[in-house]
């Protein structure tokens, strides 16, 4: 090998090896983007699991009130029952 190509073929591995240093670069950036990208959508899930958590807690306390004025067997003023069981706290009405 002469100098000349010792040279050349140094040169090439130098841009070589600089070519996949910014390709390894470019796919670091995009597993990064990635990698947020999921962390966000875990947050909104848990988020939005959280809000149907309190929404199904609500209506089954709207639930309990409901059978507790049809299985009382007064069925006058209902209206007024439910809106007396409305001031009472959730874990009272379900305890009583």
């Amino acid at each position: 090998m002469s100098p000349g190509d010792v040279m050349a073929f140094t040169a090439l591995m130098v841009a070589l090896i600089t070519v996949v240093s910014i390709l390894a670069g470019a796919y670091k950036r995009h597993l990064a983007y990635r990698e947020r990208k999921l962390e966000i959508m875990v947050g909104q899930t848990a988020e939005k699991a959280a809000q149907y958590a309190a929404h199904s807690a609500q209506l089954e306390n709207r639930v309990r009130v409901l059978e507790r004025i049809i299985t009382d067997g007064r069925s006058s003023d209902i209206a007024m029952q439910i809106e007396a069981l409305r001031d009472i706290e959730p874990t009272e009405a379900t305890t009583q």
